[in-house]
């Protein structure tokens, strides 16, 4: 039996600026579910990408002094760069220029066109010409009607906008009106969360208007196959994307196979800027062409510092690079995911992110990591104690305390799924954190410094020291998704894998069963190694 299949995509990121933290905020939680998900042993597909054709790239390259091409090719390995830098495991990275993105694009809307013309006694066709003249931001890439603008400026992000007369090629999503409203019905969890679906639903309802997919007045785009004088449109053209890059077009049965296999889409992870292209225009699309829509949708919200969205025109960007030189790559990855709800807007700041990486990273994790495996090469030679029957808690600690650190670790394994099926990245970690502050008091309440004193306690401390150190163990596997390198090298300190750049995801995928009390084996050796989160004074931060 194959295994279950798990699509998870980011937006595709415009290449007008280089990344920032908004964009790594979605890469990064999108990362943890995919880590998470190969640990319960699901077939993985983590796919992001740059979004690379447009008038606003055009421009970009322009007052650059470089042709289009080569303005993306210079951006792309910065994009790369910090993917890398963050730690993020996509299985692939789609650039809207590559060949196969170009020729899936085509083939999606010659299978349009051909559907078209088969149902055309039945149907007005889904593509068709036509004349626009309206508002287009450029910056948003964008169409508006005069209704929408805010004081004639961009509603989204507050810059003039273009009229534009152009004739143009139009998709029909006015057709698609019903059908919309009966799979927001249907599928009450296909835009999450639920405050964001009550703004598509009402959109829907307000009524669709048809959408011009072809600009002529540039050339930075794909061709259309039936009219090389118009590019299409560039949100036309990003969102399909999320087939392309699996096989969408392709006359490769191999490449064939993976459409087949990972589509439709578990997930998309976007910014709530941009819901209506993927909950309004994108299923249409699909519904046009013959395919399914994904099975969900997540908008999150924006981060703000001082109250504000960050962005690079009101200068409160931050930047990636100068977080992580800081804090450390798995500091950095944690404090968004703790700190801020995934699905609402958060605040964020260098404060806020301190006292986060000092409490929860160097207090609760570091140091009971550090304590614990330097008691171990001090009171057990470095090694994990034998205490008999590790699954059974150990017979010479019958303790309320460890009773109670075996239910917590016991509840741990559900309470992670539940609050991960739920994309509550906080309510899983602080489920992880749980285990750790219990573990912290198990060690304070059982205190081994003093059960070492006397060789009549030596079976008691063995009992003591096995349940820390398998407590820890269960909470390194939880804190995998989140924190990658910091988690293996625990596992690593533990003598439980000889590589911490790889992964726990690439060796667990069975996470509930490795989770299960007395999975740590006795004699393993322990090394005590440098501090986890060395503490930060917080004037020098």
């Amino acid at each position: 039996m194959s295994e279950p299949t798990f699509y998870v995509t980011t937006p595709i990121y415009y290449v007008n600026s280089v990344p920032h933290l908004g964009t790594a905020y979605t890469t990064v939680a999108a990362d943890a579910l995919a880590r998470y998900r190969r640990m319960t042993g699901d077939d993985v597909m983590f796919l992001t990408g740059l979004d690379e054709h447009g008038q606003k790239v055009a421009q970009a390259a322009e007052e650059h002094g470089v042709g289009p091409q080569e303005w993306v090719d210079s951006v792309a390995p910065e994009f790369r760069a910090v993917w890398d830098l963050l730690d993020i495991s996509n299985d692939d990275f789609i650039r809207t220029t590559e060949a196969r993105h170009v020729r899936g694009a085509q083939a999606f809307l010659e299978r349009i066109r051909e559907r078209d013309e088969a149902e055309s006694a039945e149907r007005e066709p889904y593509i068709y010409q036509g004349h626009y003249e309206g508002w287009y931001c450029v910056p948003c890439e964008t169409y508006y009607t005069g209704d929408q603008l805010e004081d004639g400026d961009c509603p989204n992000c507050g810059r003039a906008t273009e009229f534009l007369v152009e004739d143009n090629w139009f998709f029909r999503l006015s057709a698609f009106q019903e059908p919309l409203e009966r799979l927001l019905e249907e599928r009450p969890d296909f835009v999450q969360p639920e405050t964001r679906m009550n703004e598509v639903a009402s959109f829907v309802k307000s009524g669709l208007k048809d959408l011009s997919i072809s600009r002529k007045t540039f050339s930075w785009g794909i061709p259309l196959p039936f009219d090389d004088e118009h590019v299409m449109y560039v949100w036309f053209d990003a969102l399909l994307n999320y087939i392309t890059a699996i096989g969408y077009g392709s006359d490769d049965p191999d490449e064939t196979a993976l459409f087949e296999r990972y589509w439709p889409a578990d997930y998309h992870f976007v910014g709530k800027d941009i819901i209506r292209f993927h909950c309004v225009i994108w299923p249409a699309m699909l519904m046009a062409a013959g395919c399914e829509p994904p099975k969900h949708v997540f908008a999150h919200g924006f981060l703000l510092t001082k109250g504000e969205k960050m962005s690079k025109s009101k200068g409160n960007a931050m930047s990636p690079q100068d977080l992580v030189e800081r804090f450390g790559v798995d500091a950095y990855r944690y404090y968004f995911l703790r700190d801020v709800q995934f699905g609402a807007d958060g605040s964020i700041s260098m404060e806020s992110m301190v006292q986060r990486y000092n409490g929860d990273l160097a207090n609760d994790w570091g140091n009971l990591v550090s304590r614990l495996f330097n008691m171990t090469e001090k009171y057990c030679d470095g090694r994990v104690p034998d205490c008999g029957d590790a699954a059974d808690g150990c017979a010479d600690d019958e303790s309320t305390e460890l009773v109670e650190l075996q239910a917590i670790a016991g509840r741990l394994p559900s309470a992670y799924a539940d609050a991960m099926a739920r994309l509550e990245y906080v309510g899983a970690l602080e489920a992880t954190w749980d285990l750790i502050k219990q573990t912290n008091k198990y060690i304070e309440v059982s205190m081994p410094w003093q059960l070492a004193k006397s060789e009549e306690d030596r079976d008691r401390l063995d009992a003591v020291m096995y349940a820390a150190l398998e407590a820890v163990r269960i909470a390194a596997l939880f804190t995998a998704p989140v924190m990658p390198k910091t988690s293996a090298e625990v596992w690593r300190r533990l003598g439980l894998v000889d590589d911490a750049d790889a992964g726990l995801d690439s060796l667990v995928h069975d996470l509930a069963d490795r989770a299960s009390w007395g999975g740590l084996p006795a004699g393993s050796t322990v090394t005590k190694g440098d501090a986890l989160f060395p503490r930060i004074v917080e004037d020098e931060a």
